[in-house]
């Protein structure tokens, strides 16, 4: 019974110590783990370097840059804005032609208007000249005995030059012998137009066809005449006159 007791005392004893060890170990590793989050938040140790950062090596500069420096050196095509350049070129083109074009038609409008302009003043300067001329045949062949005098004084009114020479002075002669032979004429233009002369003359010939009845105390029948007789007529201070009157055969 003794020895029993004393094993088992002596195995209590060693649980006791091996427990004692344990916590030991225990506090010391506790320890141990305080001191090391202290040294990390407190920094290294005083009196101690810090130690070396590893040195990284620099990448070679031909691996990565040569790629670089060959975009750059070599720019890619412009392929995009090609067209954009060639757009403002063709339109540059056609406003350009175009601007030729409207040019061009605005002149041959004014070129147009200015020959129908001149074409019309023309006209209308020689129909005047004829107008002048076919009065002036009317006046000479249209004559009553009544109004005999008012007639020759219409005669003079338009008349200039050799003409108005030819009349003045004989007026009343001229009205005298109307009078007596109780002659009556009724003049016709048949047709007329202008012999020579431009639109910028001061002076044409007119060519005028006329007929006129013709009727007398010795004829009281009228009988027609036909004659052709050329006028000149003038530009006197703005107005167009008989400057001269002759028979033509």
């Amino acid at each position: 019974m003794s020895s029993s007791t004393g094993e088992r005392a002596t195995d209590s004893t060693e649980q006791a110590t091996d427990s004692t060890e344990q916590a030991t170990e225990q506090t010391s590793a506790a320890k141990d783990r305080s001191r090391r989050r202290a040294v990390r938040h407190a920094g290294p140790p005083v009196g101690e370097t810090e130690a070396p950062k590893p040195v990284v090596l620099a990448k070679p500069v031909g691996a990565h840059a040569a790629p670089e420096a060959a975009k750059v050196a070599s720019p890619e095509p412009p392929a995009p804005d090609a067209p954009k350049q060639g757009r403002p070129l063709k339109s540059l083109l056609a406003w350009g032609v175009t601007a030729v074009v409207v040019v061009a038609l605005v002149v041959a409008a004014v070129v147009l208007l200015l020959d129908l302009r001149s074409a019309r003043e023309r006209d209308d300067r020689r129909q005047a000249f004829v107008d002048t001329a076919r009065q002036t045949v009317l006046n000479l062949t249209t004559i009553h005995p009544a109004t005999a005098k008012e007639d020759v004084d219409r005669i003079i009114a338009g008349a200039s030059g050799q003409f108005l020479e030819e009349f003045q002075g004989r007026e009343d002669p001229f009205v005298g012998v109307v009078q007596d032979a109780n002659v009556t004429t009724e003049g016709q233009v048949v047709e007329a137009g202008v012999e020579n002369g431009s639109e910028t003359s001061i002076s044409a010939n007119v060519l005028v066809a006329a007929r006129t009845m013709v009727s007398s105390k010795e004829q009281p029948e009228p009988s027609p005449r036909d004659f052709r007789m050329r006028v000149t007529v003038s530009d006197v201070d703005g107005k167009l006159t008989a400057s001269k009157v002759e028979f033509v055969p």
